[in-house]
C-alpha cells in the first residue's frame, strides 16, 4: 500500500488526535462556562483556522449539492452537541449520556453500507465490532461494564434519554453527510461552509442572548484553541472522506482512536492515573484501527501479448 493509498487512514488518525487534545482542553474550562458559551468559543477558534484553507479552497464551479450537504453536516452536528447538553441539563447521567452518544459511528456505518452502498472485508467487519467496544470501555464511564443490570434499569423513556439518542443519531448523520458532500466539493470548501454554518447559530444564540461574556481571559483563550483544534479535526476529517476514505473507517477509527489521544494527553498534562481497562480499552481500539485499515488489494488483471515472429 502506497502514501496515496494511506492519505484517508492518516487523516483519520489526524483528526482523532486533534479531537483528542481538544477533549482534555474542554474538560478544563467545563466548569467555566456555559455550553451555548462552548459553542461560541468553538466557533472563534474555527475563524482562525480559515486564513490556512482560502488560498486553495477555490473550485472552478459551485457546485450546488456539496454547499447544501454541507450545511446540512454542520447543522447536524452542532444540533447533536445542543441535544446532548440538553441531555445533561435535564439531568442525564454522564454514565448513560457519554457511551451511548459515543456510539454514533453505529449509525454512520448503517447508513455507509445501506445507503452509499460500501463494502467492507470481513476484517473491517471484526475491526467495527472491536471499535465499538473500544468506544465503550474508553467513553470514562464504566457503568456499563461494572454494573450492566443500574445501566439498563436507567435507560428509561424520559427527557435527557431521549436527547441523548437524538445526539447520537445526529451525530451519525453528520459523518455520513461529511462523505456525501466531499463526493461533490473539495474537503476544504466543505469546510469552510461547516464554519459558515457553525458561526450563524454561534450569532442565533448571542440574539437568544445566551451568550454569557463575563468570563476569565484564560478560558477564553483556552476555548478558542479548543475550538480552533476541533476545527482541525473536523477539517482533517473531510480530508480524510475526500482523499476516497469510507465513512464506515473514517468515523470509527476516528471515534475509537479519540478517547485514546484524550487519555494519554491527560496522565501527561493532568497528571491523571491510567487504568487496567483503559490500558485494554486502547489496545482494543489499536487492533480495531490496524483492521479497518486493511484494503482489499486490487485484482490486477494482464494481458499478455504473444506476437508472432
Amino acid at each position: 500500500m502506497n502514501f496515496k493509498n494511506l492519505r484517508w487512514l492518516i487523516f483519520s488518525i489526524l483528526a482523532a488526535l486533534c479531537w483528542g487534545i481538544w477533549g482534555v482542553m474542554a474538560k478544563i474550562i467545563s466548569e467555566d462556562i456555559s455550553p451555548y458559551m462552548n459553542h461560541i468559543l468553538f466557533t472563534i477558534g474555527m475563524l482562525l483556522t480559515i486564513p490556512f484553507v482560502l488560498k486553495n479552497a477555490q473550485q472552478k464551479p459551485l457546485n450546488r449539492k456539496g454547499i447544501f450537504w454541507g450545511v446540512i453536516a454542520g447543522f447536524l452536528a452542532v444540533a447533536g452537541n445542543i441535544a446532548i447538553y440538553r441531555a445533561f441539563a435535564t439531568g442525564g447521567l454522564a454514565a448513560i449520556v457519554i457511551p451511548v452518544s459515543n456510539l454514533y459511528p453505529v449509525v454512520t456505518i448503517a447508513i455507509a453500507i445501506i445507503v452509499l452502498k460500501e463494502k467492507l472485508h470481513w476484517l473491517n467487519g471484526v475491526g467495527v465490532l472491536l471499535a465499538i467496544f473500544a468506544i465503550v470501555i474508553l467513553s470514562g464511564e464504566t457503568l456499563l461494564l461494572n454494573d450492566p443490570k443500574s445501566f439498563f434499569e436507567s435507560m428509561t423513556l424520559n427527557t435527557w434519554l431521549l436527547s441523548t439518542l437524538v445526539a447520537l443519531l445526529f451525530w451519525g448523520f453528520f459523518s455520513a453527510a461529511q462523505k456525501i458532500t466531499t463526493n461533490h466539493i473539495s474537503a476544504k470548501r466543505a469546510y469552510i461552509i461547516f464554519v459558515v454554518s457553525s458561526v450563524s447559530i454561534s450569532l442565533a444564540f448571542v440574539v437568544l442572548g445566551e451568550a454569557d461574556w463575563q468570563i476569565s481571559q484564560r478560558t477564553t483563550f483556552l476555548g478558542s484553541v479548543a475550538g480552533m483544534l476541533n476545527g482541525l479535526g473536523v477539517l482533517a476529517s473531510f480530508a480524510a472522506y475526500s482523499a476516497e476514505g469510507k465513512a464506515s473507517k473514517v468515523t470509527t477509527i476516528a471515534g475509537a482512536l479519540q478517547p485514546v489521544f484524550t487519555i494519554l494527553l491527560a496522565i501527561f498534562l493532568l497528571g491523571e492515573n491510567l487504568s487496567f481497562l483503559e490500558v485494554g480499552g486502547i489496545a482494543i481500539a489499536i487492533v480495531a484501527a490496524l483492521m479497518l485499515s486493511y484494503e482489499r488489494p486490487p485484482k490486477v488483471i494482464s494481458n499478455i501479448l504473444i506476437k508472432n515472429a
